[in-house]
């Protein structure tokens, strides 16, 4: 199938696009108040894609009221599990008959390849899937108590949710935050990424068409500093999930604090990876490059920061820099593309100054470390696949997120060394560790401070695995059974029936 996909898209590039892309609110395809548009682009070749309603405040207010009525008076919180279950098990379904229409537009309003896409839509599915089925099962307890008295928990949802929506992943962050919400039986207020805001529009129209009632899902496309803004100080919004920077989530965990909202923040990374003198150097090398370059680099998990044992550094740096040359940038709808363009220029004109300022300050590019020309995308936002060495610890380049398909190399001499410098970030995302021994494999594991680690594997995430960060790197797990307790509350029910009546004051 994904062939096929692959291939059609190919030939058949903008037969889906619209000119024009609306909000919705309460159900509705609705413009905004004030009649505001913004532009989203194609970042491959630099050119307008579409218009798309622009929300201003008063959206926002209209937004969280059809999420609050439909919480406070609608029936989709009241339908048994297993029927709001059938409903999520419907959105998968449409969203693979339109399975060719959301990578589409996945690629052209994020300029990923077209491989990363049909990866990331295949798995925002299954996450449709998997809280279709593990909400089902999801449920309170009945605790031991005193003679007489009897004690049960009740998980209810915790009721309205804003989730604001980075540009990296759109179709796939959105389904992580709107499936658990939906399934815990909230209602949610999407702000899509001002840059990438179609998809989720998508996927909220897909909601609807599957039979998810009016209200439960809205989506409004803004600004950041007004809808989002608005959202997070809300006293009618119960919740707040948010994937970005670190900077934009502590301020938002401020300005949440107002309400005490419950938050979940999925934030950045500076993620090491440590390739050990026994490891399999062929998979090393190849699992690497993925961690780095897919999704061209603009991966909060991507793995950064690598440190090579000093007694294979050299064949493993020879190879790694080998293939790094290999990867093919171009068409993001050709197959045979490994990395796709950078989101916006003013993205890649950061990407370009850390690697300017790490040169500056004696580090060594050995491939990379330009803006490229693309043929049939010559005004499109291009880097070169990037590897820095002679690096040290206090360059930007090696401490900051970059966001971007850079790599910074270092040698490290031993097993205590190397997991003191990985966590040596004030990010604790993701790690990689590539050794064939397992004990290692198992000790370091639990030493570094990382709320996700790879062993011998360039995958950090699958429905069902937790993903998120020790310390500025988030609070809170997504896409595991656990994201649905940040979603509801646990209500402990106490009663009595013994036979005598208590009188605790004996008055």
């Amino acid at each position: 199938m994904k062939e096929t996909v692959t291939n059609e898209l190919i030939t058949e590039v903008g037969t889906m696009k619209r000119d024009h892309y609306q909000m919705i609110i309460n159900g509705q395809r609705v413009e905004s108040v004030a009649n505001e548009v913004m532009d989203t682009y194609n970042p491959a070749k630099g050119e307008k894609l579409a218009t798309v309603a622009k929300a201003t405040r008063e959206d926002a207010e209209k937004a969280v009221q059809a999420a609050r009525e439909s919480f406070d008076h609608g029936k989709w919180r009241r339908w048994p599990v297993g029927r709001r279950a059938r409903v999520m098990n419907k959105i998968a379904e449409i969203m693979r008959d339109r399975f060719k229409e959301l990578v589409e537009m996945e690629v052209l309003n994020s300029g990923k390849s077209v491989g990363a896409a049909i990866a990331q839509i295949n798995q925002a599915v299954e996450d449709f899937e998997f809280y279709a089925g593990a909400i089902v099962g999801h449920r309170g307890t009945v605790n031991n108590m005193p003679y007489g008295f009897f004690n049960y928990t009740h998980k209810e949802p915790v009721g309205v949710c804003a989730q604001i929506i980075p540009w990296n992943y759109p179709v796939m962050m959105a389904a992580w935050k709107i499936a658990p919400a939906i399934a815990a039986g909230c209602s949610v207020v999407v702000k899509p990424a001002s840059l990438t805001p179609v998809t989720a529009i998508l996927i909220n129209e897909i909601c609807h068409e599957a039979g998810v009632p009016e209200g439960v899902v809205n989506t409004i496309p803004g600004s950041g500093a007004v809808v989002g803004d608005y959202l997070v100080e809300h006293e009618d919004v119960d919740k707040v999930a948010f994937t970005g920077s670190t900077p934009i989530g502590k301020d938002i965990m401020a300005k949440a604090s107002g309400t005490l909202k419950r938050i979940t923040l999925e934030l950045g990374g500076k993620s090491p990876n440590i390739v050990f003198e026994d490891a399999d150097i062929d998979a090393a090398v190849a699992g690497s490059l993925f961690g780095i370059y897919f999704n061209t680099g603009q991966s909060c998990e991507a793995r950064s920061r690598m440190f090579v044992h000093e007694s294979i550094y050299d064949k493993y740096l020879e190879k790694f820099v080998e293939k790094t040359k290999k990867l093919n940038l171009g068409d993001p709808f050709d197959k045979a593309t490994h990395v796709g363009s950078i989101i916006s220029r003013e993205q890649l004109e950061i990407i370009d100054g850390y690697v300017n300022s790490a040169v500056e300050d004696g580090a060594t590019v050995l491939t990379g470390g330009e803006e490229l020309t693309i043929e049939g995308h010559e005004n499109g936002h291009w880097y070169a696949p990037t590897v820095i060495v002679d690096v040290t610890p206090d360059m930007a380049a090696v401490r900051e997120e970059i966001f971007g398909p850079v790599v910074v190399v270092e040698k490290f001499s031993d097993e205590k060394d190397v997991v003191a410098r990985a966590n040596d970030s004030r990010y604790g995302l993701a790690a990689a560790i590539w050794t064939t021994d397992q004990g290692r494999a198992t000790r370091v594991s639990h030493q570094l401070e990382a709320g996700v680690v790879m062993v011998n594997s360039p995958f950090s995430a699958f429905p069902g695995t937790p993903f998120g960060g020790y310390k500025e790197s988030g609070i809170g797990r997504e896409l595991a059974v656990e994201s649905l307790d940040l979603y509801m509350e646990d209500k402990s029910v106490l009663s009595y029936y013994g036979s005598k009546p208590i009188n605790p004051f004996g008055v």
